[in-house]
């Protein structure tokens, strides 16, 4: 595909998603910015603010197949996964596939769920496969999950593994709307769909072969200087060295900014990746990769995200990256 094609799509996608959600244009680009950079996403706020509408948004406008899972207490692995089961009439055990086996797996209020349940998709965000009874199954391509979560302070939720937090190429918080238009806008669109989901008056704008070629193409074709390496780098190992942290962003944590990176220029119509695109996602891919030391852990003003902006402040950037 051509760049002017590839940013004609993804505006495309945007005013889609935009007619249904109501919210800023930058948090749909940056879900659209992950997906094309086949990473997952999970977003974390409050209940009631449109996080499952903007994930389902999402996976319509797309055209790609999705499911969604309901995470609770009482889920099982197989559940999400699948299992073998004996069907006597072929006298034979046959795999019952579970919702995994789709392109977009709407994982809600995954920490609803125990740490035994959430752990069923490390594999599957990791490696694009599952392992079932021994046997090993390939996911299709594209396959992304979209996760919400609520509040690790509310009742009835469970913190989510460090490993599998890790697997999270971005974590976004969707926010209440800042001004009355907005919040009147909601009600407005609610009341002119007459239902409460509107999933299906979302026309599709891609499917799932030309959705993974945007992100074939966002691969192949965009170009990061090596300059940008060493930048990202820089900012990765200082999340390290940090006095208040305990652990800090992997190489993986890296990896993910760099392709995200590279999708945030395809969107905004460039074949090459620019230092303000790394200052612009470097919060959302770091801060959930970052554990502070325990003594800092309830310190207000010490969090993960100010860290993260204290090293963009004190990282030199860039001034002379080239295009190609």
């Amino acid at each position: 595909m051509k760049f002017d094609e590839v940013n004609e799509t993804c505006n495309k996608l945007l005013d889609t998603i935009g007619n249904y959600f109501v919210g800023e244009r930058l948090l749909l680009q940056k879900v659209l910015a992950a997906a094309l950079a086949n990473g997952h996403v999970l977003f974390e706020d409050n209940p009631g603010l449109g996080k499952t509408l903007l994930a389902k948004a999402f996976a319509k406008a797309t055209g790609c197949d999705y499911k969604r899972i309901q995470f609770t207490p009482d889920l099982m692995p197989a559940d999400i996964v699948g299992t073998k089961v004996w069907k006597s009439e072929k006298e034979t055990l046959t795999l019952e596939k579970g919702p995994v086996f789709t392109h977009i797996l709407l994982a809600d209020e995954i920490n609803r769920s125990p740490p035994k349940v959430q752990s069923a998709l490390l594999e599957c965000m990791a490696e694009r496969q599952v392992t079932i009874e021994g046997e090993t199954h390939k996911l299709e391509s594209p396959f992304l999950v979209l996760a919400t979560q609520n509040p690790i302070e509310m009742e009835g939720t469970y913190p989510l593994p460090e490993a599998q937090m890790d697997r999270f190429l971005i974590k976004l918080s969707t926010g209440y709307v800042r001004t009355l238009e907005l919040e009147a806008e909601i009600l407005k669109r609610r009341a002119g769909w007459r239902r409460d989901d509107p999933v299906d008056l979302i026309p599709s704008v891609t499917n799932n072969q030309s959705f993974q070629a945007l992100q074939e193409t966002i691969e192949k074709d965009v170009y990061v200087d090596e300059q940008i390496f060493t930048y990202i780098s820089k900012i990765v190992r200082a999340t390290r060295e940090n006095s208040y942290v305990e652990v800090g962003s992997s190489p993986r944590g890296g990896l993910s900014l760099s392709k995200i990176t590279k999708a945030n220029a395809a969107i905004n119509g460039r074949d090459y990746v620019v230092p303000d695109d790394v200052k612009l996602y470097a919060k959302d891919v770091l801060t959930h990769r970052i554990m502070l030391r325990m003594e800092y852990a309830f310190e207000k003003n010490i969090t993960s995200a100010k860290i993260v902006e204290d090293i963009l402040s004190k990282t030199e950037v860039p001034t002379q990256v080239t295009r190609r």
